[in-house]
């Protein structure tokens, strides 16, 4: 089904404008479900905003891009988290989406795997991928590398819909009922699965695949890096996922392939009239609250895009 990518926000200050004057005349509530992609980031929104708004309670609960889109669209929420672009589907029936970080998925081993440095040297392609995810072909390790390593593969994905698995599909052309693999629920739970299983491979947003405090890749797992370009060898110009940070510098410039990179959304279901809702909205996009994107490892919402959504608000 065809996917349609919809950009808008609401009035915000000139260029995302700071927001740093603390307002207790605001009051209200404001309700977020939705990706694990996003929530670490919406948690951290939440708290700055009900410190700037005292009167104001943000609540905001993961459950994956399926229930973030349900609950929007079911209006049991003001915003749903959504990890991915919206489908046309969706649109017609008045989802709107609105942009405010950027993020992507990768594919996550057992630090221990037997095949690791030759999996790391040799990093997968989206044809690799297929083989692994898709068609079933690559049962062990040599299938992938060429060289008749015969460590077996154990493919993960997930349960619940979600927009990393959507995403990962959309790579090479599929839909998330297309992955193969043990379905496992949750960003967290593959992350689980991949520690205890020395031949486990999965996916996971860059945001569970790295330690938030120390951006050095969660304990017990390394991302397996994209051969871009498909030659078999991950070029230097390829190699950037020591740490969270070379993962979102290289995504900021381009350098990583979209998808799997994508833009993260707040939906909701026509325009919100919740002035809560709205409040948080305009401080999320601020150049205050871009900054927490900064601070957490995601990466901001270009300053023309911002513009671009203003401009067609106008």
């Amino acid at each position: 089904m065809k996917k349609i990518f919809v950009v808008l926000s609401l009035f915000l200050t000139a260029c995302g404008g700071n927001q740093n004057a603390s307002d207790s005349t605001l009051k209200g509530e404001v309700k977020i479900s939705g990706a694990y992609a996003l929530y670490p980031l919406a948690t951290e929104w939440a708290d700055d905003f009900q410190k700037l708004h005292p009167g104001v309670k943000v609540d905001v609960q993961a459950g994956g891009a399926g229930k973030g889109i349900t609950d929007a669209m079911s209006k049991a929420v003001d915003f749903g988290m959504v990890s991915r672009s919206l489908f046309k589907s969706e649109i017609d029936k008045g989802a709107i989406g609105f942009p405010v970080a950027k993020d992507a998925v990768v594919a996550t081993v057992n630090a221990n795997n037997p095949a690791i440095k030759d999996i790391l040297a040799h990093g997968i392609s989206v044809e690799d991928a297929k083989k692994i995810w898709i068609t079933g072909e690559a049962k062990v390790w040599g299938d992938i590398l060429g060289n008749g390593d015969q460590t077996v593969i154990n493919v993960y994905t997930r349960a619940d819909a979600c927009g990393a698995a959507s995403t990962w599909a959309e790579w090479f052309g599929k839909k998330q009922e297309d992955l193969l693999g043990t379905k496992v629920h949750s960003d967290p739970g593959v992350v689980a699965a991949i520690q205890k299983d020395v031949n486990g491979i999965g996916i996971n947003n860059i945001g569970y695949a790295y330690d938030i405090k120390t951006r050095q890749p969660s304990e017990g797992i390394l991302v397996v890096p994209i051969d871009i370009n498909n030659d078999g060898t991950i070029a230097a110009d390829e190699d950037f996922y020591s740490t969270k940070n070379d993962v979102t510098n290289a995504i900021a410039q381009d350098k990583f392939p979209s998808p799997p990179a994508r833009d993260l959304l707040l939906v909701s279901n026509g325009l919100p009239t919740n002035e809560a809702a709205i409040e948080f909205l305009k401080y999320v996009l601020s150049k205050d609250g871009q900054q927490k994107n900064i601070d957490d490892g995601y990466i901001t919402m270009p300053e023309e895009k911002i513009k671009k959504t203003l401009d067609l608000l106008k």
